[in-house]
């Protein structure tokens, strides 16, 4: 009877075996797997979302003494720029001189339609993810946005959202990304907002 029962033992454990390997792969995360919106809470919500709006990719164009910002290490900007005169560039030189509405990725020259630095009102290089929120919310800072227009410049535009697509190095190697995906961050900042956009403590 335990040798009939041997094959289907084996068959049953291999199977389970495989789907948990599946849903759990050796050596990887789950931080690029979809997010059921009904398991995420405002704070997860919040805390995925500053995932990317606190990563460098967002706050290099948040600077604090108004010099663009490159790169994981935040080094500022070659030629000695800074954006005194113009959130969009400098004296003789706008940010669009350079960068286009895509990337360049023969040159290595990173590109989105409007390219260029928030307002100093909206500086959070150097802030907490919860400093970064309260500013982002202040409508004496924002540009008098409600919570939908954050919404949809979060979600929807182009220089926003370049975050998940930087394009690449002059040398050729990929710029990093936020470390989830797009389709979680957006799902992130819906939540957020639909419950009130509530900071966390």
């Amino acid at each position: 009877m335990i040798k009939k029962l041997k094959p289907v033992l084996l068959l049953l454990f291999s199977a389970i075996a495989l789907t948990l390997y599946a849903f759990y792969p050796l050596g990887k995360t789950n931080d690029y797997g979809p997010i059921p919106a009904e398991t995420m809470t405002n704070e997860a919500a919040f805390n995925t979302m500053m995932q990317v709006v606190a990563h460098p990719r967002c706050v290099n164009c948040h600077p604090s003494d108004g010099v663009p910002k490159r790169g994981m290490d935040a080094h500022p900007h070659p030629f000695g720029r800074d954006s005194a005169s113009s959130k969009l560039g400098f004296n003789t030189l706008l940010c669009a001189s350079c960068h286009t509405d895509t990337n360049d990725n023969y040159a290595g020259q990173p590109g989105a339609p409007h390219w260029g630095l928030a307002p100093p009102s909206m500086a959070w290089e150097g802030l907490s993810k919860t400093e970064i929120a309260r500013v982002m919310l202040d409508t004496s800072k924002n540009g008098n946005r409600t919570h939908e227009e954050l919404l949809e410049h979060l979600t929807e535009d182009e220089l926003v959202l370049w975050a998940f697509n930087p394009g690449l190095h002059p040398d050729g190697t990929a710029r990093e990304k936020p470390p989830i995906r797009e389709e979680n961050y957006k799902k992130a900042v819906k939540i957020w907002f639909e419950n009130g956009a509530v900071v966390p403590e």
